[in-house]
């Protein structure tokens, strides 16, 4: 059984991550399923820190990407938004070429906090960061006010 509230298509999340920092480090939603979510981020210029190597930043940009639009899946849009409270990655391998894809999944989805766990792998699908992040899942705020 799925866990997502919304029906959605790949495409459609690159649509609203236009003109975001989603855009400008390359991030891509490559895949999905009934329980994880999957984003491609390119290892270059864009997500290098100085000695060539993929930023801390850039991952933990990218898990919380993830985490953050998964979590947005599994709530109503009309009535709640969810938002960052913590985030945590480990760095566990270098990368300084290629891509890095990160899935999402899901520890726990309540009513008004989730959790989610975030694996980010290169392209010989080694594991290079874990990471977990906690949002809240708070009533929608009109942005008018």
């Amino acid at each position: 059984m799925a866990i997502w509230y919304q029906n959605f298509q790949l495409k459609d999340l690159m649509d609203v991550a236009r003109d975001t920092m989603v855009e400008h480090l390359g991030i891509e939603f490559v895949d999905s399923g009934e329980d994880y979510l999957m984003a491609k981020m390119p290892v270059d210029s864009r997500t290098h820190q100085p000695a060539g190597l993929l930023h801390g930043g850039a991952t933990a940009a990218l898990a919380e990407t993830v985490g953050s639009v998964a979590a947005y899946l599994c709530v109503n849009p009309q009535k709640f938004d969810c938002v960052g409270l913590e985030i945590n990655l480990n760095h566990l391998k270098a990368v300084r070429s290629g891509f890095v894809v990160a899935t999402g999944t899901p520890l726990h989805i309540g009513k008004r906090t989730q959790v989610w766990q975030i694996h980010i792998k290169n392209e010989k699908n080694k594991l290079v960061a874990i990471g977990r992040i906690t949002l809240a899942v708070i009533p929608k705020i009109d942005k008018n006010l």
